[in-house]
């Protein structure tokens, strides 16, 4: 199993403007966790791709694993330090699907009807996983369960939790917290919290 330390674990200014560290991962969400069968779990892969694809939780299971250790946080000002994931890295998507030139930003979609934006810059970089174990242990249902995006370099609301599908996007249009007054990209370091 490969292993990523995220580089913002190594910045000087690790801890972001406006930010606090904490000793417990808060759980905030949008709805209960729903109820999920494994057996019927499929992950959708769609959108700006020559040919979409569904995986199962079996797929899923078979991708090259990776452990990532990265600061985590939250637009409420909260910060947990290495926080450790498991899971698969992001380019494994590109051994999946071929995916289009058009394609500019991804949307995630959630089983609780959440979503939110990231562009391909960044969905596609060094340490950003699908993660389905949280600290060696089976991702608990109200951190996500069973498969959450960790964006470590994007506030945690980028973390999409109950991941059922991946969008590739000709343009970056707003998902759930975006739409409702969150900033578009989420960086931080430059306290892009709320849209002005």
């Amino acid at each position: 199993m490969r292993r990523i330390v995220s580089p913002i674990n190594s910045r000087t200014d690790r801890l972001p403007p406006g930010q606090h560290w904490t000793s417990k991962l808060h759980i905030l969400g949008i709805s209960d966790p729903p109820d999920i069968d494994l057996s019927s779990y499929r992950l959708k892969i769609f959108g700006e791709v020559e040919e979409p694809v569904v995986l199962t939780w079996d797929d899923i299971l078979e991708l090259e694993k990776v452990e990532l250790i990265a600061d985590f946080h939250c637009v409420t000002r909260w910060s947990y330090p290495d926080v450790e994931w498991i899971g698969f890295h992001v380019d494994e998507i590109k051994k999946l699907v071929n995916i289009k030139d058009t394609a500019k930003a991804v949307m995630i979609h959630s089983l609780d009807g959440y979503t939110t934006n990231i562009p391909l810059e960044y969905f596609f970089d060094e340490d950003v996983i699908f993660a389905y174990k949280l600290f060696g242990k089976p991702l608990p249902a109200d951190h996500g369960y069973p498969l959450r995006l960790i964006v470590p370099k994007l506030y945690s609301w980028k973390s999409a939790k109950f991941v059922s599908g991946i969008e590739f996007m000709p343009e970056n249009r707003p998902g759930f917290w975006e739409q409702r007054g969150y900033h578009i990209l989420g960086d931080p370091w430059r306290e892009q919290r709320y849209s002005v």
